[in-house]
């Protein structure tokens, strides 16, 4: 059994604000609980929620950490008296609720995967956030299946990456916007099969011409406000409205009648507060599903870039710039 120091290091800022405030400090090495893994992290993905809860905007639910950091990857070196023996010492990524800046980190057992030869432990820590995120709401809520054509705002996102890769992988359609010619560009590189410039472009009048005035099965939202009508302008009839943030706002007007008329459903969820029975049971069905694709090298985070732990200010002023394309992710050496 691994020798576990009683003390590591971890990015727990003790007030809100700024990137500033994310220091490393030293904070108690967590152990597991009865049916957790205790993984010593070699990488951690970095997410909207992250910066959301450095401003103060997003506490971490009941009985998660206060560390940051949603997603990890690195090596299983203790378990709880609940938890499968086979998993010490095995490479896997977690979806958590929180911890995982820091050297160590707790995660259900029920929300590890395994990290295959094919994936980078960078890589590996980009994958559960944004994997779970789309699958959930857009193959789950939306419930899109081959052959459908679907919109996914913020195209080269974390979120947006992830939604072309899949989609690749599933038969889908994807238009995706983006915020200047060059990233509409990578987009295309990365296998949306349309991307718009919502800056110079108005997205509603090009996906109606992208689809022949058809409409798409889906739309995947994550700027909320005044996008939420227009989106539903894009939606075919019958079509899926997802919403999974409020970026752009979080109050939006809604035609009624249309959404009665043309029989419109919209949804929405966040991952974060759902309680871990319902992450186990997604876990399993990315393990059946979409985890094949991974140990066969078919599908891959999209990696922006990676800084050091000590560096996570500069990792959270990259994501706020918005110059990103794909995931940025933090590495403990």
């Amino acid at each position: 059994m691994t020798v576990l120091p009683e003390t590591m290091i971890a990015i727990d800022p003790e007030n809100g604000g700024g990137p500033e405030v994310l220091v490393p400090a030293r904070r108690p090495t967590p152990r597991p609980g009865p049916a957790d893994v205790l993984i010593r992290v070699a990488a951690a993905g970095v997410n909207r929620p992250d910066v959301l809860q450095r401003k103060g905007a997003y506490p971490p639910p009941p009985g998660a950490p206060s560390i940051l950091g949603l997603e990890i990857a690195g090596e299983v070196v203790a378990l709880g008296a609940g938890v499968d023996g086979a998993l010490l010492g095995q490479r896997v990524c977690a979806l958590v609720a929180g911890g995982g800046y820091a050297q160590y980190a707790v995660a259900p057992a029920g929300q590890c995967l395994p990290v295959p030869q094919a994936l980078s432990m960078v890589e590996a820590a980009a994958i559960p956030e944004t994997l779970y995120t789309v699958w959930t709401n857009l193959f789950e809520r939306a419930y899109v299946a081959e052959g459908d054509t679907v919109l996914v705002h913020g195209g080269t996102s974390g979120i947006g990456t992830m939604a072309i890769k899949l989609a690749a992988l599933f038969g889908l359609t994807i238009i995706v916007t983006a915020g200047s010619d060059a990233k509409c560009a990578a987009a295309r590189a990365l296998g949306a099969d349309h991307a718009i410039n919502y800056k110079t472009q108005d997205f509603v009048a090009e996906v109606k011409a992208i689809t022949g005035g058809a409409g798409v099965t889906a739309v995947l939202d994550m700027v909320g406000g005044d996008y939420v009508p227009r989106n539903l302008q894009c939606l075919a009839d019958d079509g899926r409205h997802v919403s999974i943030a409020v970026q752009g706002g979080a109050v939006a007007t809604i035609p009624v009648f249309e959404v009665m008329r043309r029989r419109l459903t919209l949804t929405g969820s966040t991952l974060r507060p759902r309680d871990a029975v319902f992450k186990a049971l997604v876990t399993d069905e990315l393990a059946r599903t979409v985890w094949p694709f991974v140990e066969a090298g078919r599908l891959k985070p999209e990696i922006d870039t990676t800084f050091p732990l000590a560096q996570a200010a500069d990792a959270h002023r990259r994501l706020e710039s918005g110059d990103h394309v794909g995931k940025i992710v933090l590495t403990m050496e």
